[in-house]
């Protein structure tokens, strides 16, 4: 279980601050995947990034029950560019307490990089990146996988892979995922929140969740 307690996140911008979320309180159960929508620069990508403890909110606290949470796939800063692919597995593991052979061999084979792999990550394409960090998050078994606007990449056969594997994926396991792809999102998730100005709203089907989006998005043109 995931529980946001009191929280408050903010940024200073030109005109003043842009509110992400103010004194909020909410709990997203396990059993449940999360479609989360908003308009650009809502803060769907910081919201993510602080349920996986990457950003730390101004105020109140983020809190994590017996539940392990995935980085946020598509995340530009999953990686530390100077270190070759390779060792980014390898740091990963250690991290996770994670066998680092069995994942390398996995990852090897599901990324498809060849030699890339021994290459600095600065090196590679966008594409190659969501391919590493894919193939990196689907080794592990996590509770909760977090999703922030990745698309598949590669040719048909990778992109059917990548789908097959993550459908799998989440027989056992729930998503909180970020997308303004409206299919994509009601492939995969069950349940929305919609993020506007420091409020967040939660809705029990993805479809009640886009509707709400949809109208949002009416008002705002």
């Amino acid at each position: 279980m995931i529980r946001f307690e009191n929280v408050s996140k903010r940024f200073k911008v030109k005109s003043g601050a842009k509110v992400i979320l103010d004194q909020a309180s909410f709990e997203i159960p396990r059993g449940k995947s999360l479609g989360v929508l908003g308009v650009n620069g809502a803060g769907k990508s910081t919201f993510l990034r602080m349920i996986a403890g990457n950003e730390l909110p101004d105020r109140g606290r983020v809190v994590r029950e017996d539940v392990s949470i995935s980085w946020p796939l598509g995340f530009a800063d999953t990686f530390h560019g100077s270190l070759t692919g390779r060792q980014n597995l390898k740091f990963a593991c250690r991290v996770y307490r994670k066998n680092v052979d069995a994942v390398t061999r996995y990852v090897e084979d599901f990324a498809e990089l060849g030699p890339h792999i021994d290459m600095p990550v600065k090196t590679y394409s966008s594409g190659m990146k969501a391919r590493l960090a894919f193939g990196l998050s689907m080794a592990f078994n996590f509770d909760i996988y977090l999703v922030d606007e990745i698309t598949a990449v590669g040719d048909a056969n990778f992109k059917a892979k990548s789908n097959r594997v993550f459908t799998e994926k989440l027989a056992s396991s729930d998503i909180i995922m970020v997308s303004h792809s409206m299919p994509t999102l009601r492939r995969y998730c069950t349940a929305g929140c919609v993020l506007n100005r420091g409020d967040i709203r939660f809705y029990d089907t993805i479809g009640e969740a886009i509707s709400a989006y949809e109208d949002l998005t009416k008002d705002k043109a």
